[in-house]
């Protein structure tokens, strides 16, 4: 190993957090970096890339400029080459479409060296103080070793399916991310029944209503006690995303930090208000018609089982949370918008005994985003939620955690971490201008270079 070149990291994983990462990192001359992922390009939530989505994040919160604003990879820089500059001056809208947003990635990853695609990692171990990363190249099956200081995990999260539904077994019935990918054959039934409350359920809701008044029966029942919005536009509440906020959550006790999510669903779970509307809205102008709606929306409805009936169609048992009374539901199709949740790697089993748990077996992630048991070589992207709170999924904040990460890998400040931001105060301590000189630089120190839990 003595001839083999030793990174200062490896990413697993290349979602627009790693993504950013790698692109903050490139132009810092004294960090070497790779990024391994195994699909063949950078494509985000490729089945549901609707036409008319747009993120939920103002466009500020790219990949980069939240770090750096002068940095090369911005979105602004991206449509200032694709010659698109003035008509999104015009357009006079933060909120840039999805299919725009996976177009400005994909151009970013396309002018990365460190980003390598169809490279599969197999197995991580520590051998001799430094990380031993096995990749396999899926298109030449070709195997290499690496070697780095530090790694990052970002593999991301997954579509999350109910325990007791076999979607391999039930052909027709899949998770929401695949929905553009079977859009043409959930056209052709008779009935098509949604199952969720938040942003996917309402976009592939909206995306089919024009299809009810050519005779689809179309339902969307959610478990939830209404159809609620998505509270991201209160800019007091998004003060929940500051770093004042991540250091009260992970504070906390883990009951608390539970809890507190619990109902914190409004908060980064939901409907955008606009979209909301539209449905609301349209629903309305059908109505004026003099047939009656090919429509269902039903509350307080949670899935129990879904069991495939002897003509294909599938039989659905509902319990009513408020009623606590037993429904039934008839389909053809079934679209499960039930949310992703963060898998662990198997590749994790070769340092597992590096690796810093919870009593309930999940990351004991530190306040630097590290979760071996020094603190100091194992970073983690969006699997903090349990730990840091609801700035763990939001790409607007990802390029502050990017930035924590960076100046630890450094060991000094690469890139300017704010340290306050929010007016309110969320804990019982005083206010930064009422601390003592002292204590003021040892909040900056922590935000700069990270501290172990």
């Amino acid at each position: 190993m003595s001839t083999e070149k030793i990174y200062s990291v490896i990413g697993i994983g290349i979602g627009p957090f790693n993504l950013g990462l790698a692109a903050l990192i490139e132009p810092v001359e004294d960090l070497s970096a790779l990024f391994f992922d195994q699909s063949e390009s950078f494509d985000w939530h490729p089945g549901l890339m609707l036409n008319n989505a747009t993120l939920q994040v103002p466009f500020l919160g790219d990949l980069v400029t939240m770090a750096d604003p002068t940095n090369k990879y911005s979105f602004l820089n991206y449509i200032k080459e694709s010659g698109r500059l003035y008509k999104f001056y015009i357009r006079e809208n933060f909120f840039i479409y999805r299919r725009e947003y996976n177009e400005y990635c994909k151009w970013v990853a396309s002018q990365l060296p460190n980003c390598k695609f169809s490279h599969k990692v197999v197995s991580i171990d520590h051998v001799d103080d430094v990380y031993k990363i096995v990749v396999i190249n899926t298109q030449t099956c070709i195997t290499a070793t690496y070697y780095a200081h530090k790694i990052v995990l970002g593999t991301g999260t997954s579509p999350h399916i109910p325990e007791f539904i076999d979607d391999e077994a039930l052909h027709n019935v899949i998770h929401a991310s695949k929905y553009l990918h079977f859009k043409s054959r959930i056209r052709k039934n008779a009935s098509v029944t949604i199952i969720g409350s938040g942003q996917s359920a309402a976009e592939v809701f909206r995306d089919l209503l024009p299809e009810t008044e050519n005779g689809l029966q179309l339902k969307w029942f959610t478990r939830s006690s209404h159809f609620f919005p998505l509270d991201n536009k209160s800019k007091l509440t998004l003060e929940l995303t500051s770093p004042e906020y991540v250091d009260h959550f992970h504070s906390l006790s883990e009951e608390k930090r539970k809890q507190l999510l619990a109902r914190q669903h409004g908060l980064y779970k939901g409907i955008d208000q606009e979209l909301i509307n539209e449905i609301f809205d349209s629903l309305y102008e059908m109505s004026l018609e003099d047939t009656p709606l090919n429509v269902e929306l039903r509350s307080n409805m949670r899935l129990t089982s879904v069991n495939e009936e002897a003509d294909g169609s599938y039989n659905l048992d509902f319990t009513h949370t408020e009623l606590d009374q037993p429904y039934e539901d008839q389909t053809d199709y079934v679209i499960l918008a039930t949310g992703y949740k963060y898998k662990e790697p198997a590749i994790l089993s070769g340092i597992e005994t590096k690796i810093n748990r919870l009593q309930n077996g999940l990351f004991n992630v530190n306040r630097n985003y590290t979760i071996d048991k020094n603190g100091t070589d194992i970073f983690v992207q969006n699997a903090e939620l349990h730990t840091h709170g609801l700035s763990t999924p939001d790409l607007g904040m990802g390029a502050y955690r990017n930035s924590c990460i960076i100046n630890q890998l450094a060991n000094r400040e690469v890139y300017k971490v704010e340290k306050r931001i929010a007016f309110q105060q969320f804990g019982v301590q005083k206010a930064t201008s009422e601390l003592s000189e002292s204590s003021v630089m040892e909040l900056i120190n922590e935000q700069v270079v990270g501290y172990n839990s």
